[in-house]
């Protein structure tokens, strides 16, 4: 079965005959931090005529150390995210992680994310189902792609369509992952649309002891790969600096290198 038709976020279109990408920083480390990345990507996006959506995490619930920087609160930090899709006229989104969240995000957020390891929370899933929002569940680590399904019928149980899978790698053995292609061909034919996750995919959980590190540069590589193998969307975390990010720094792309990396993308797609 093909892929349905495509899924309209905001302005943007996902699964229709141009890439969709997903940018921003892992966190949101200051208001002013994440009001700058967005500026920036707004650029870059703007030059290249690429549709995108702007990401950020309000909090990082799943953190390796406890000592490890969170973020702030969903009220907080999801108003924020509101702002700056409205004034730069992009659609946002962030990850939840309660039921009880799932409301308050959804009254800024136009796609509300399902991290990986919570996947297979029903409350949560349901919760994000009944706001009328897109919904974007990120397979996780431990699921077969097939395994997707039974997500989307907890999904379709609570009225909602409008939803997607991100591939993020599945764990191959300790502190590591691996991006197998085949899972973008099988959701997709299993009739959802998919969406690459190259930074997150290249992480190794746990890998720094307290922290996670990972293998960012060969994060363009996945990402040229996923492309060429078939999928609706691009998912890139960016920082100005990673070797200063707060949270998954060894995984993202620097800024200034993401305009090369999307015209790549870019001209993949159009090949395939």
């Amino acid at each position: 079965m093909a892929a349905k038709s495509p899924l309209k976020i905001g302005s943007c279109e996902l699964g229709g005959r141009r890439p969709l990408f997903i940018l921003g920083p892992c966190v949101m480390e200051s208001e002013e931090f994440v009001w700058s990345m967005a500026r920036s990507l707004k650029v870059i996006c703007d030059e290249l005529g690429v549709q995108w959506v702007f990401k950020a995490s309000f909090d990082k619930a799943n953190r390796t150390s406890g000592s490890s920087f969170r973020g702030g609160s969903v009220e907080d930090g999801c108003r924020v995210l509101g702002e700056i899709g409205s004034e730069l006229g992009v659609p946002v989104t962030t990850d939840i992680h309660l039921p009880e969240q799932a409301a308050v995000a959804a009254r800024w957020i136009d796609i509300l994310q399902i991290p990986a390891f919570l996947c297979r929370q029903t409350d949560l899933i349901v919760a994000a189902g009944k706001t009328g929002r897109v919904v974007n569940v990120k397979k996780g680590q431990f699921l077969a792609p097939w395994d997707v399904t039974n997500i989307a019928r907890k999904l379709a149980a609570v009225g909602c369509d409008q939803f997607f899978f991100t591939e993020r790698g599945t764990s191959f053995g300790y502190n590591n992952l691996v991006a197998d292609m085949r899972s973008l061909y099988w959701i997709r034919e299993a009739g959802y649309h998919v969406v690459f996750d190259a930074t997150h995919s290249v992480q190794r959980p746990g890998g720094g002891g307290d922290t996670t590190s990972g293998d960012g540069v060969l994060a363009p590589v996945l990402a040229r790969a996923a492309v060429a193998a078939g999928c609706d969307g691009v998912f890139i975390e960016t920082h100005e600096d990673p070797s200063k990010a707060l949270s998954d720094g060894p995984n993202q792309i620097a800024l200034a290198q993401l305009p090369s990396v999307l015209k790549k993308l870019i001209q993949i797609h159009e090949i395939v």
